[in-house]
């Protein structure tokens, strides 16, 4: 069957305010970053099915006719995307020859590549040919949501290349979004990529990718923030590396140890993301300096209270002080014990603020990139919008 030619992009995402205290039932903030990844998926007339993956050094093709014995035997919807389809899961393992053990970001992707796109192809008139390119903005493994933004961009890619979906960009568009309908769509197939590559996710990491913005997610909920301003930031990645599973078990054991006072805590941390949610409401109509002043003071109280759980660490403490002495305000973002931060910018920020901060930061190590929260979700774009570098390697050179 003839293929449609595709150009997507989805961001990546940190957690503004809730991060561990989300694990013990309060409320989390998670936030679209405005770093991207781009996909483009073209037909291959030779028969093939390739990937190239420039960021992770990954180049890999197949015949269509290897792959089509490994598709599902049963007649699948792709505008249903149920359950994981576990037997295809281990068939495409022992294809691509992963060991039980190998996680590496390179094999989880291509897995999660070769189970949408044959999945969705499934009782379709035979697999097509395809070429995939893909690049991104986005650092792996630092829980910015690398992986949620390829899923997503994956799914709505391979949805639009068979015709599940529809093409939202008009002829003078230079990108647009789908409807509420097709993203939902696209988030439950992007799921299934997430579930692939992490295993047991909650599903924020794809919808915040999906839909863009601010969202809000409680007890399991995921509830988008219906107008939500753009907020520019500084990311900074320690480049010190952490075990996700080490911290949270950590907190759950102070908590354990010390529960009158550690309870307190996580209840503040749930207020400082209600009090967020609240500014960031009324920032959307109209924001004004006193509003930073809150959004600020509320970044300064949460990284406390995170060094009182326990995940803080010297890197971030040294990023915190670096800012703090060019008047800018930071915690930490994720995980902690290293990983990345976030250093909120006003829109006055001087320029030479930002750079004296960036270039101290940078001679610490640490790596740096100017962006914004609350950016849009998924798009599609035409080709003429995309920047240079970007059209450069979605081209193939």
């Amino acid at each position: 069957m003839p293929i449609n030619e595709c150009i997507v992009s989805a961001p990546g995402k940190a957690i503004l305010h809730g991060e561990h205290a989300v694990v013990h039932g309060k409320v989390a903030l998670a936030v679209s970053l405005n770093l991207r990844t781009y996909l483009r998926l073209e037909p291959n007339s030779a028969g093939k099915v390739c990937i190239n993956l420039p960021n992770i050094h990954t180049f890999l093709s197949w015949d269509v006719t290897s792959l089509q014995s490994l598709q599902p035997d049963r007649t699948a919807d792709p505008k249903n995307a149920k359950e994981l389809d576990t037997d295809l899961v281990s068939r495409l393992r022992g294809f691509i020859g992963v060991t039980d053990g190998n996680t590496d970001t390179s094999t989880m992707a291509v897995l999660a590549f070769l189970y949408i796109y044959l999945s969705v192809f499934t009782e379709s008139g035979g697999l097509p040919g395809a070429t995939v390119w893909v690049w991104s903005e986005l650092p792996t493994g630092a829980g910015l949501g690398s992986s949620a933004a390829f899923s997503v961009c994956l799914a709505a890619a391979s949805l639009r290349a068979r015709g599940a979906v529809t093409c939202p960009l008009g002829d003078r568009d230079q990108t647009a979004r789908w409807s509420e309908e097709e993203m939902e769509l696209i988030n439950a197939w992007a799921f299934l990529g997430e579930k692939i590559i992490h295993g047991n996710p909650s599903g924020v990491d794809n919808a915040v990718s999906t839909w863009g913005g601010i969202l809000r997610y409680h007890a399991g909920k995921i509830t988008p923030l219906s107008r939500v301003p753009m907020l520019r930031i500084l990311l900074t990645n320690t480049k010190v590396p952490r075990s996700t599973k080490v911290l949270v078990a950590g907190v759950k054991d102070k908590i354990n140890k010390f529960p009158s006072i550690m309870n307190p805590v996580l209840e503040s941390i749930d207020a400082v993301s209600s009090t967020c949610q609240l500014t960031l409401t009324e920032m959307a109509s109209d924001p004004t300096p006193e509003h930073y002043s809150v959004l600020e003071e509320l970044m300064d109280i949460n990284q406390h209270h995170l060094n009182v759980i326990g995940v803080g660490h010297p890197s971030l403490d040294a990023l915190c002080r670096t800012t703090l002495a060019q008047g800018l305000h930071s915690k930490l973002t994720g995980a902690g014990g290293g990983g990345c931060g976030i250093t909120l910018l006003r829109p006055d920020t001087d320029c030479s603020v930002i750079r004296h901060t960036v270039e101290e930061l940078r001679g610490r190590g640490y790596e740096c990139w100017e962006t914004s929260i609350g950016a849009p979700g998924l798009l599609q774009h035409a080709p003429s919008s995309l920047g240079g570098e970007v059209q450069r390697v979605l081209n193939g050179h």
